[in-house]
């Protein structure tokens, strides 16, 4: 008996669709930053996409987001950072420099939100 090739298939009634919304925030140190330190950006410090000043961050979705902070290009580890969604004066990230590092006057930050959004079709 030659072999024969078994396609299973499903019968599906709804087909999840996953929707990424990613945004992107810029902030560029005024001063150098000690090991230590806590380093506070406000929701209005950061640069949105279009080069304007932000007026909020983003909330993160309960088990569809998450966040990333690029410091001078480079993917931190998420333990530095805390990260706090709303408007201008409440919204912030917080960077906490480790021993032995700094941040010297010009570093640019880069803080990314992605959030997705699950719907069925």
């Amino acid at each position: 008996m030659g072999l024969k090739i078994i396609k299973p298939t499903f019968a599906m009634g709804s087909k999840l669709i996953t929707t990424p919304t990613v945004t992107r925030f810029f902030f560029q140190t005024t001063e150098d930053v000690g090991e230590g330190e806590v380093l506070k950006i406000d929701a209005s410090d950061f640069l949105n996409d279009t080069g304007e000043s932000a007026q909020a961050l983003p909330e993160l979705q309960m088990n569809n987001s998450y966040f990333n902070v690029y410091i001078n290009g480079m993917l931190q580890m998420k333990d530095n950072f805390t990260y706090t969604a709303g408007e201008s004066g409440s919204g912030n990230l917080s960077i906490n420099v480790p021993e032995e590092s700094q941040l010297s006057s010009g570093t640019p930050i880069i803080l990314e939100v992605i959030n997705y959004e699950p719907t069925l079709e």
